[in-house]
C-alpha cells in the first residue's frame, strides 16, 4: 500500500515522504494512529505543503546542526518539578518540559520531536537526554531535576 508520512516514523520516514509499506502495517498501525494517509493523486498537494512546513522547521545542513550542538552542549539544563518525599515526581518530565527548560537556560529552541527518553524520567536528580539535531548529529544534554519549593 502507498502512503504519505504526516509525522516522523523510525525507521520509515519523515513527514511528505511517500512510501510503500505492507497492507497490514497501514491499516493496523499507521493510519489508526494518524501518522500517515492514504496516497492519492489529490494527496500530492498535501504532500508538498507537510514538506514545505517541514522545511521550515528543520534543521536543514550538518553545519547548522553541529552549531545548535555546540550551544546545546555549552548550557546547564535545570527543571524544577513537584516531587514526593522520595524524590519520586508527580508524574514525569516530558519533552516539552525539557524544551522550555533549554529555552529559559539560555539554548536555542528546537522542536520537542527531537528529543528522545530511553524511559520516563519520574525522579530526582541528574539525567541524561538524547537529542536528535540532524540524522547524522545526536547530542547528548545533561539535565538537573530538582523539587520546586
Amino acid at each position: 500500500m502507498k502512503i504519505i508520512l504526516t509525522s516522523e516514523v523510525s525507521g520509515l520516514g519523515a513527514p511528505g515522504d511517500v512510501v510503500e509499506v505492507k497492507d497490514g502495517y497501514a491499516r493496523n498501525y499507521l493510519l489508526p494512529r494518524n501518522v500517515a494517509i492514504r496516497w492519492t493523486k489529490g494527496g500530492e498537494k498535501d504532500v508538498e505543503q507537510i514538506r514545505r512546513g517541514r522545511r521550515i522547521r528543520e534543521i536543514a545542513t550538518i553545519e547548522q546542526a553541529n552549531d545548535v550542538k555546540a550551544q546545546l552542549e555549552g548550557v546547564k539544563v535545570r527543571l524544577k518539578v513537584r516531587a514526593g518525599n522520595g524524590g519520586r515526581l508527580f508524574g514525569s518530565v516530558t519533552p516539552a518540559d525539557i524544551v522550555a527548560a533549554v529555552k529559559q537556560a539560555g539554548g536555542p529552541e528546537f522542536d520537542k520531536r527531537r528529543i528522545e527518553l530511553g524511559h520516563p524520567i519520574k525522579s530526582l536528580g541528574a539525567h541524561q537526554v538524547s537529542v536528535r539535531l540532524h540524522p547524522e548529529v545526536t547530542v547528548k544534554v545533561g539535565l538537573e531535576v530538582s523539587p520546586a519549593k
